[in-house]
């Protein structure tokens, strides 16, 4: 039995796949197997895929059922103690797997290890700027309004902590177990670490270093907050229906700080009005982020109306002086964490 099941799976990657295995292959912890979930991919990439003959390599076909039904079937086919998660389009450093067991194995009270992302482009360039969360004391309020986790390929979990919140339906003419809610087409990780953090003991802790490289989707801005938007206020009202008290003092703050994330994503495609509008959205649903972060708040306005009204060639070269500020005081940080 493998200690470690990778669950990758994979739809419309063709682009990616080869070095997101490759990256699993590259590892210096080797116990493993790799589960790959063909969500009924239209492209080359279960093709690509075919092509490694390792023997830990396994791949499963199905018909579409997105990105939780993969990883639902991944799941249920794994055999390792330990269950990692990689979307098709992102990478992991070498030695990912090897901390994560050696944390999960010297944490017995800790269920979901995570790790710091680096963000890199399509063309897998690093942007420079790193995801930076919470490692430590997680709680349900920091799972719902900042998800310290952060990304789909960022986390390492028990086997026992997805048997815990095990529920089962009959979807497609049979009873199945589920682990992930399939009528999540977004925000299918936060409702799962939702349930995690209120239904269980499992902790969630990470790890100061930077392990994942997570590739930064630029895709249409507007039509993508308002999903996203929808989608959370869908977490919401699930976990509404078992926390009910914790959602209503948390529903407001959660909301605020989204949109104040969305902003900053305007900011980084340049959108200046949306990313003035979602600031303003966010200071009217939680004015009470300029006192719990009032930094990064500030920064998020400043930076909105700069964009908004200055020419674009000259707001471009305060762009990238402050990415290279962020930058660098982003790996200083990492530093300090390591030590």
């Amino acid at each position: 039995m493998p200690k470690v099941s990778v669950i990758v799976p994979v739809y419309k990657a063709e682009k990616y796949v080869a070095a997101t295995i490759n990256s699993i292959f590259n590892q210096t912890f080797t116990d493993f197997e790799i589960i790959i979930i063909d969500d009924e991919s239209p492209d080359r990439s279960i093709e690509i895929c075919q092509e490694f003959t390792d023997n830990r390599i396994k791949i499963v076909h199905q018909q579409n059922r997105g990105l939780a039904g993969a990883r639902n079937t991944g799941i249920r086919h794994a055999q390792g103690e330990y269950l990692a998660l990689l979307d098709a389009d992102d990478l992991w450093l070498p030695e990912k797997l090897a901390k994560h067991v050696n944390h999960l194995d010297s944490s017995p009270k800790v269920g979901v290890s995570f790790s710091c992302s680096a963000f890199i482009d399509d063309d897998g360039q690093p942007l420079g700027i790193y995801q930076i969360p919470q490692f430590t004391n997680i709680t349900p309020p920091i799972v719902l309004c900042r998800n310290p986790i952060g990304n789909g390929s960022a986390p390492v979990i028990r086997r026992e902590v997805f048997t815990a919140i095990k529920f089962q339906d009959n979807l497609r003419g049979e009873v199945e177990d589920f682990y992930f809610d399939e009528s999540f087409r977004q925000s299918e990780d936060m409702e799962c670490w939702m349930r995690i953090i209120l239904q269980t003991s499992w902790q969630m802790e990470g790890i100061a270093e930077v392990l994942t490289l997570y590739r930064v989707n630029s895709g249409g801005l507007s039509a993508n907050v308002l999903t996203q938007l929808e989608f959370l206020e869908k977490v919401i009202e699930k976990t509404r229906s078992y926390a009910p008290e914790f959602i209503a003092k948390w529903k407001n703050p959660a909301m605020a700080y989204y949109l104040r994330y969305s902003a900053r994503r305007a900011i980084r495609l340049h959108d200046g009005v949306a990313a003035v509008q979602l600031t303003h959205q966010a200071l009217a649903t939680h004015w009470q982020i300029l006192l719990e972060e009032p930094r990064r708040t500030l920064l998020t306005l400043t930076a909105a109306y700069l964009i908004r009204l200055l020419p674009k060639f000259f707001y471009q070269q305060v762009e990238q002086v402050a990415l290279k500020m962020t930058g660098a005081s982003q790996k200083r940080r990492l530093q300090q964490n390591k030590l």
